[in-house]
């Protein structure tokens, strides 16, 4: 995946270095002591730390926002979470702490739910007996985690014909975007757990503003980095930046398709780590009426069963916007997304209509698809170990020569050596920027 560095390249970039006041013209002379590359929840969290720490850092951002996968749509006119919706593990989440800093109501989730209805497409169904199936293969990953082997999640319950494979295929697709057969369990079991908080103004809104005062250049890709002497070099169309070090919070999905090129190569078990992990499909659909509740209470959630494989759950009017957001995931998801953002809202909204009446078709007024899994910022929702390597996210947490450093949800637990349970999370990625940015700070 890698390439040198070559000698037009290296001028282009200087060329463009009009676009940075400060950009380097030699060898071990740095712009800035940091340079992050991405502005998601963990660069915006070891940003923050930096600046605590009186180091000079520069965050790089592709996208035209801040905030990643957090992030607050309003492009319908009522804002929805089209990315993180909780803060989990609310009790030693950074973002709880952040919250009541900068002024942010959070609340209960229970409180403004509306119930829950169930519908399954699929057959006739004992909806107690698939509660109890719930429990019972909970019980697979949580009554001793730290003895749960490294298999998939669909071995560990029994394979294919065990009698709890359909709810392990509900509990991989629905919470962690993926199938059950592609996951380890021994990661999944490592997760923390706790209770969940969700904010009022938004999680995505929470995330600018603790990005607010941070020196973060928009729209500005990383292409390469070349970390072959004392620090590093970054190189982006608009020139490249010298630095002490680079914390490279960028999703997995993307580090794993080559979108930036490393000089040299990165070391083996660096790319152990990135092939021992994949990237879940955890999508939403958002869809706006006209005010029409169709009989429904604000807050009620809508699951749709539609085979063994493929659910959908619309969460209808929560805090009494005109809003339904549907989540699905795996591969189901992926379908879906398949058909473009158009057809992906026309098969979200053809499938609540079967449900609600007819009614919805003429209420409807827009939608929008969060496709994190073809988003080339993102390429998936979030990570998770696959069977057999559940070592992964330690080999990528490691240090590269003092000199790079990989934070984010994929490596969000609170260093090499402990557990990772925070990951898939934006408070495992805040805390994972965090632990980043010390380490540099301690080298000096």
């Amino acid at each position: 995946m890698s390439r040198l560095i070559t000698r037009r390249s290296a001028a282009f970039g200087l060329a463009a270095a009009a676009a940075f006041p400060n950009i380097i013209r030699a060898q071990n002379v740095f712009d800035v002591d940091v340079v992050v590359v991405g502005a998601g929840a963990a660069g915006i969290g070891a940003a923050q730390e930096l600046r605590r720490l009186g180091k000079r850092a520069l965050v790089l951002e592709a996208r035209g926002r801040v905030g990643g996968r957090v992030y607050t749509n309003r492009t319908l006119g009522d804002p929805w979470e089209a990315g993180a919706l909780y803060i989990h593990w609310s009790d030693r989440n950074p973002w709880t702490q952040l919250a009541r800093d900068y002024g942010f109501e959070t609340l209960d989730p229970s409180s403004s739910s509306g119930g829950t209805r169930f519908v399954d497409m699929s057959g006739p169904s004992d909806g107690r007996q698939r509660r109890g199936a719930f429990g019972i293969v909970a019980n697979f990953f949580d009554s001793d985690n730290g003895a749960v082997p490294d298999v998939s999640m669909l071995e560990r319950v029994g394979g294919a014909q065990s009698e709890f494979r359909d709810s392990a295929m509900a509990i991989a697709r629905m919470s962690l975007g993926d199938e059950p057969e592609r996951i380890s369990a021994a990661d999944y079991a490592r997760l923390w757990a706790g209770d969940d908080l969700v904010v009022q103004r938004g999680y995505g809104a929470l995330a600018e503003r603790a990005a607010e005062g941070l020196d973060v250049r928009l729209s500005t890709p990383v292409e390469a980095i070349d970390w072959s002497g004392a620090g590093v070099r970054v190189f982006t169309k608009s020139g490249v930046i010298g630095a002490r070090a680079a914390i490279v919070t960028l999703p997995v999905g993307v580090l794993q398709k080559g979108s930036v090129r490393f000089t040299p190569e990165l070391p083996q078990r660096t790319r152990d780590g990135l092939a021992g992990l994949g990237m879940g499909a955890l999508t939403k659909v958002a869809l706006k009426f006209n005010g029409d509740r169709f009989g429904m209470t604000p807050g009620t959630d809508l699951w749709v069963r539609l085979s063994a494989r493929a659910s959908i759950n619309y969460e209808c009017f929560t805090n009494d916007s005109n809003i339904v957001v549907a989540f699905f995931g795996g591969d189901h998801a992926r379908d879906i997304m398949a058909k473009g953002e158009q057809g992906a809202v026309r098969a979200v909204l053809d499938e609540f209509a079967k449900h609600v009446g007819a009614q919805a078709q003429k209420a409807f007024i827009g939608g929008t698809l969060a496709g994190w899994a073809t988003d080339p910022f993102s390429y998936g929702a979030y990570s998770h170990a696959l069977p057999g390597r559940a070592n992964a996210r330690a080999l990528l947490a490691e240090p590269v020569g003092d000199r790079l450093w990989f934070a984010g949800e994929a490596t969000a637990g609170v260093g090499p050596g402990e557990n990772f349970g925070g990951a898939m999370t934006a408070g495992g990625a805040w805390i994972a920027g965090v632990a980043a940015a010390k380490k540099i700070a301690s080298l000096g």
